[in-house]
């Protein structure tokens, strides 16, 4: 009872209060057909190399780089259906943050601020999606390369295995390459600068992690993809329509309140940096630098950034504080009986809101505010006949609910439909001139797209087409010519 200091204490508060902010209802768009494909392969025991669920692209290869991740998304879904999947995703956000917190300096107080604004600035994409594995994997390679450079303490040898591991479970393993370049980059510029000082690598250990990084990469291969791999990151990336017309590929709109903690977090850094009375290391200045681009290039790139950049702002920060107010690390050490009444009270309100998000009502809730759950019932009931054109949106949903019956038109993974395809699939979404001729093409027998759009509103006008269901959400089309 009596070890639960002040400085304990904020220390618990600061991850109760992240476990629970972590734990959210699972309502991603994307999650439907991560979770498909992970009961498609616990049923088949077989990796899917080829696409199963749509019809534009069956056959064709696929290359399911998260597949490894699909199975742990199944499998906790299978365990404890929704809650356990959120679960999983807070669970993650934990281990990833408990890194971040080791890499920290500064008094608790400072360690509980930055980990809360790094946490809000990530929390864009906190979603039962294998992107989670390579949000924790950041941080734990972070972690890895800390102990190197500024503990000395060498744990390289991790390296490897965990970069197999990796390129199983998400292809954002890139991100790591990205993050062991930036600390590469920063130790060169360190000796271009004549920096010393024990966090310096010196050649040697530099070229060690050298070594270690160019392993790692070639063993990339050790997966069912096997050299594919390699290629797959820039081949993702190189997708026109992902940068023109999906949100996370996009730059970020700052209009939005959720993506401002960004620009907060990277003016703390600034201002905690020109504050500061120690020396800008090299790997520092690289590791902002260079997250800060990619996250202004593609907002799914925001949350890479709060990992890498917490540490350096803490450290900034404090070095700020101590120029300031000498001292200001140490803290008085509380009334213990105080300290657990405010821990108790903390748990509880985590309790509720833990639970409250995991209510079946309000899964139920979060799924009719954004999918087309009544059409769903409607086409099992009613069996539409011949292929679906439906909702990019959706996809991943209409896989989940009606796949093998109704394989779909198009999906979330933008991989697998090439730019030209996902183009005249925009070209029909906005009714566009000539997009008869495509549904035609392709011998769509239905469609299932949103109220009141201009598809909805182009073939409510054209007599081909029959409105066979409509709801504040959802319409249904059924031609009433054959092409």
């Amino acid at each position: 009872m009596r070890q639960l200091t002040l400085h304990r204490l904020v220390v618990a508060i600061s991850f109760v209060s992240l476990f629970a902010m972590a734990v959210r209802t699972p309502a991603d768009t994307d999650m439907w057909w991560h979770l498909r494909t992970g009961q498609y392969i616990a049923e088949t025991r077989t990796l899917p190399m080829t696409d199963p669920f749509s019809h534009t692209q069956s056959g064709q290869p696929w290359i399911n780089h998260s597949w490894l991740a699909q199975i742990g998304l199944y499998t906790a879904y299978a365990i404890g259906g929704f809650p356990a999947l959120a679960l999983l995703v807070a669970l993650l956000v934990l281990i990833a943050f408990v890194a971040v917190w080791k890499q920290m300096e500064g008094g608790p107080f400072l360690r509980a601020f930055t980990l809360v604004l790094a946490a809000i600035t990530s929390a864009v994409i906190w979603a039962p999606r294998p992107q989670m594995f390579t949000f924790a994997l950041t941080a734990v390679l972070g972690y890895l390369i800390y102990l190197y450079k500024w503990r000395q303490v060498d744990r390289l040898w991790l390296l490897p295995p965990m970069f197999v591991l990796w390129a199983n479970l998400h292809g954002g393993f890139a991100v790591g390459f990205i993050l062991l370049a930036c600390t590469i980059a920063g130790e060169v510029i360190n000796h271009v600068l004549r920096h010393s000082g024990p966090e310096v690598l010196s050649w040697r250990r530099l070229g060690k992690l050298v070594a270690i990084t160019a392993l790692s990469y070639a063993l990339l291969v050790l997966n069912p993809n096997t050299t594919a791999m390699y290629t797959y990151p820039l081949r993702t990336i190189n997708i026109g329509v992902l940068r023109d017309f999906i949100q996370e590929w996009s730059s970020p709109d700052f209009h939005a309140l959720f993506t401002q903690p960004f620009i907060w977090m990277l003016i703390a850094t600034l201002a905690a940096v020109g504050w500061s009375s120690r020396r800008l290391d090299g790997g520092d200045f690289a590791l902002v630098a260079g997250f800060a681009y990619s996250a202004l290039l593609a907002g799914r790139n925001i949350a890479p950034f709060a990992l890498v950049c917490a540490p350096v702002l803490a450290r900034h920060a404090q070095a700020a504080l101590e120029r300031i107010r000498p001292g200001a690390r140490r803290l008085s050490a509380g009334i213990v009986s105080i300290n657990w009444i405010i821990l108790i009270v903390v748990i509880a309100l985590a309790a509720v809101k833990v639970v409250a998000a995991l209510l079946p009502s309000v899964q139920d809730q979060a799924e009719r505010e954004t999918l087309p759950v009544d059409a769903m019932d409607w086409i099992e009931a009613n069996h539409p006949t011949g292929p679906m054109f439906n909702s990019y949106n959706w996809g991943g949903y209409l896989i989940w609910r009606l796949w093998p019956a109704a394989p779909v038109y198009v999906d979330g993974r933008t991989d697998l439909y090439d730019d030209a395809f996902l183009r005249d699939y925009l070209k029909v979404a906005g009714a566009q001139p000539g997009f008869e001729t495509i549904l035609d093409r392709d011998r769509i027998g239905w469609v299932l797209f949103e109220t009141d759009s201009a598809l909805d509103v182009a073939l409510s006008r054209d007599p081909a087409w029959r409105n066979m269901y409509r709801d504040a959400r959802a319409v249904i089309f059924t031609r009433s010519v054959t092409p």
